[in-house]
C-alpha cells in the first residue's frame, strides 16, 4: 500500500470530533453528555408528559442509539440480510438491539414474575393472611399487634405483589387497631414496610428479579443479600420507627373502612397456618438450596453427584415455584373448597397488570443494551474509576435520583440496572459482589416516597392520613428502610 493510501487509512481510522455531534459521539464526556441528556428526555416523558414508562423507555432508546451513530439497520435489524454487504446490513431483527435487548432479559423472568403472580393470588383468595394474623395475635398477644402486623407484611409480602398486599391486609389493620384503641399509623406501618421491603429486595417480584437477569446473577445470591440487608433495614423502619411515630401521630380507623363479613365467606373452612408457612417458605428453601449445593460442590466441600442435579432442578426458579403453586392449591385452595376452574380465573385476572410490568423491564434492558452499543458505558467505567467513586455508591446514587425524580421503585431499578450494566459486566466481580450492586440500587428505589409515587397516595387514602402525616410516617419509613438497606450492603461488600 502506497503511504498516501496509508495515510488516508489512518485519518479515516480517527474518530470525528471537529463537529459538536461528532465530539458528542466520540468522546467519553461527549457520550457521558449524552447518556445525561438521554435520562432528561426519559424523566421528562415520564413526569411531564405522563407517557407510560414502557413507551417512554422504548422512546428514549431509540432517539439515543440515533443521535448517538448507531445504525439503523444495527438497532432494528434488515428484512432481507445480504451476505456481500457490510456485517451491519447482515443483522436480522432477531439479532437487533432492540430485540435482543428486549429477549435477553425476560427469557429469564418472565416465567419467574409470573409464576410467582400465580402464587400470590392463590396466597389472596384463600385467606392465608387472616390465618397468620390470627394464629400470631394468639401467641403473642394484642400489645405485640404492630410487630405481627409487621411480620405479616413481610411473610405475606414475598409472593405478593405491594399494592394487593394492602389490599389484601388492610381489613386486619383495620380490625387490629380498632381492637388495641391506639392510633391506627401504630399497626399500618409496620405492615407496609414489610409489604416495602420485600417487594423491593426479594424475588418472585419484578425489581430484584429484573437486576439477576441484567446481572447475570444467581437468584438464590439475590434472597441470601436481600435478606441479609432487608431484615436489619425492616426493623428499624418497620418495627422501631413505628413504635415511635405511631404514638405521635394519631389516626382513626372510620367506621366504613371495616367490612363485616360474608356469611358464605364464615362458613368456609379455613386453612391451616402450617400450610400457609409452607407454601411460602418452600420456593425460597429450594432456590437457596440449590444455591447452596452449588457453591460447596464448587468449592470441593462436597462431592459432585446425582444429588446436585436434583437440588439444581428443583432449585430452579421456576421450577421451585411451580411446585409451591401445586402446594397452594393442596393445601391451601383444598380446604377453602376453591376449585380449578376457580384458581384459573383468578390467575388470568391477577396476570393482566404484569403484562406492564414486564414491558416495562424489557424496555428498560433495551435502553441498557444502547447504552453499551454506544460506547457510554465503557465511559462510565472510566469515570468512575477515575473519581474513585464505589460501584455501589453510584448504584444507590443513581437509583435514587431516578426514584426521588419520577416515583416508581421498579422504574428506578430497572432504568439504573440499564445503565450501569456495561460498568458492572466490565467489573470481574463475584456473584454476591453483584448480588449487593443490585440490592444496592434496590435500596436507593425505595428512597423518599412522595407526591409523585402511586404507593405514597395509596397509604394516604387507605390510612385514613393526611398528607403532611403521610409525608411525616411513610415518607421517613421509606427513607430509614433505604439508608439503613444501604448501609448493611456497605458493611456485607467488605468481607465478601
Amino acid at each position: 500500500m502506497s503511504i498516501p493510501l496509508l495515510l488516508s487509512a489512518a485519518a479515516d481510522a480517527v474518530p470525528d470530533t471537529s463537529t459538536p455531534l461528532g465530539w458528542l459521539r466520540n468522546t467519553p464526556t461527549g457520550l457521558i453528555i449524552l447518556c445525561v441528556l438521554s435520562i432528561a428526555l426519559l424523566l421528562a416523558l415520564i413526569i411531564w408528559i405522563k407517557l407510560e414508562p414502557f413507551i417512554a423507555l422504548l422512546l428514549t432508546g431509540v432517539t439515543l442509539a440515533l443521535v448517538a451513530g448507531i445504525s439503523v439497520y444495527k438497532l432494528v435489524g434488515v428484512a432481507v440480510p445480504d451476505p456481500v454487504s457490510k456485517p451491519e446490513d447482515q443483522i436480522t431483527p432477531s439479532m437487533s438491539l432492540l430485540n435482543t435487548g428486549f429477549g435477553g432479559i425476560l427469557g429469564s423472568i418472565a416465567v419467574v414474575i409470573g409464576l410467582g403472580t400465580i402464587l400470590g393470588a392463590i396466597m389472596e383468595r384463600t385467606g392465608g393472611a387472616d390465618v397468620l394474623v390470627e394464629r400470631l395475635l394468639k401467641r403473642f398477644g394484642e400489645k405485640s399487634a404492630p410487630i405481627i402486623m409487621g411480620v405479616t407484611g413481610f411473610l405475606f409480602g414475598i409472593p405478593v405483589f405491594f399494592d394487593i398486599g394492602i389490599f389484601v391486609l388492610a381489613p386486619l389493620v383495620y380490625v387490629t387497631a380498632r381492637r388495641g384503641g391506639k392510633s391506627l399509623a401504630l399497626y399500618a406501618l409496620p405492615m407496609v414496610a414489610g409489604l416495602s421491603v420485600t417487594h423491593a429486595f426479594l424475588p418472585p417480584h419484578p425489581g430484584p428479579t429484573a437486576l439477576a437477569g441484567v446481572f447475570g446473577v444467581n437468584l438464590g445470591w439475590i434472597i441470601i443479600m436481600g435478606l441479609a440487608c432487608g431484615i436489619p433495614a425492616f426493623l428499624a423502619s418497620g418495627i422501631a420507627w413505628p413504635l415511635f411515630i405511631g404514638r405521635r401521630i394519631h389516626t382513626v380507623v372510620p367506621p366504613d373502612f371495616v367490612q363485616p363479613v360474608t356469611e358464605d365467606e364464615d362458613h368456609r373452612a379455613p386453612v391451616k397456618v402450617g400450610a400457609v408457612a409452607v407454601t411460602i417458605v418452600a420456593p425460597i428453601a429450594l432456590i437457596l438450596l440449590a444455591t447452596g449445593g452449588t457453591v460447596l460442590a464448587g468449592s470441593g466441600a462436597v462431592e459432585r453427584g446425582p444429588w446436585l442435579e436434583v437440588v439444581t432442578l428443583l432449585g430452579t426458579p421456576a421450577i421451585a415455584l411451580t411446585l409451591s403453586i401445586f402446594l397452594a392449591i393442596v393445601l391451601l385452595g383444598r380446604p377453602r373448597g376453591i376449585s380449578l376452574a376457580d384458581i384459573a380465573k383468578f390467575s388470568g385476572d391477577a396476570l393482566k397488570p404484569v403484562g406492564m410490568i414486564l414491558l416495562v423491564v424489557g424496555a428498560g434492558a433495551f435502553y441498557g443494551s444502547v447504552i453499551s452499543a454506544t460506547g457510554i458505558g465503557k465511559a462510565l467505567s472510566d469515570t468512575l474509576h477515575d473519581l474513585g467513586l464505589p460501584i455501589i455508591l453510584t448504584a444507590f446514587l443513581i437509583s435514587a435520583i431516578l426514584r426521588i425524580a419520577q416515583g416508581g421503585a421498579t422504574a428506578a431499578i430497572v432504568i439504573t440496572a440499564g445503565i450501569i450494566q456495561p460498568v458492572v459486566l466490565a467489573g470481574n466481580y463475584s456473584q454476591p459482589q453483584l448480588a449487593l450492586i443490585g440490592i444496592a440500587i434496590s435500596a436507593g428505589s425505595i428512597i423518599l416516597s412522595h407526591v409523585n409515587d402511586g404507593g405514597f397516595w395509596i397509604i394516604q387514602r387507605f390510612f385514613n392520613m393526611t398528607v403532611p402525616q403521610t409525608l411525616a410516617t411513610w415518607t421517613v419509613l421509606e427513607t430509614i428502610l433505604s439508608l439503613v438497606g444501604f448501609g448493611m450492603v456497605s458493611i456485607i461488600w467488605l468481607f465478601v
